[in-house]
């Protein structure tokens, strides 16, 4: 079975920190592309960054600059370095992997969200 597992949401300051992190198992990793898409209430899931399985990296134009996204193929994890935060980066962040071969979209993973609150 298939599971993508996130943690280190939680409740940040404005201008502070947090770093996502997402464990995969149950398939091979190092092939898929990775990314972090979040929802906020009475909004529709959005791209926050993604990760190529060769490394190339694209952000959405709201979090250039501040968050980062990295992964460890040998620790089958990604992740999303969030600094400067906003309270309206308030939201569940969600990991997906795709397995893409070609143009086929084969896989398509998610995983069960973790909530990222920005409040003073």
């Amino acid at each position: 079975q298939v599971q993508l597992v996130e943690s280190g949401g939680g409740l940040a300051q404005p201008g502070g920190s947090l770093r996502l992190s997402c464990v995969g198992s149950g398939t091979t990793f190092y092939n898929y592309d990775m990314g972090w898409h979040r929802q906020a209430p009475g909004k529709q899931r959005e791209l926050v960054a993604a990760i190529t399985s060769d490394g190339t990296t694209n952000y959405a134009n709201f979090v250039k600059g501040r968050f980062t996204i990295s992964r460890d193929d040998a620790k089958r994890t990604v992740y999303l370095e969030m600094n400067n935060l906003k309270p309206e980066d308030t939201a569940v962040y969600y990991c997906n992997g795709v397995l893409v071969i070609g143009t086929q979209r084969l896989r398509d993973y998610w995983g069960q969200g973790t909530q990222v609150t920005v409040s003073s």
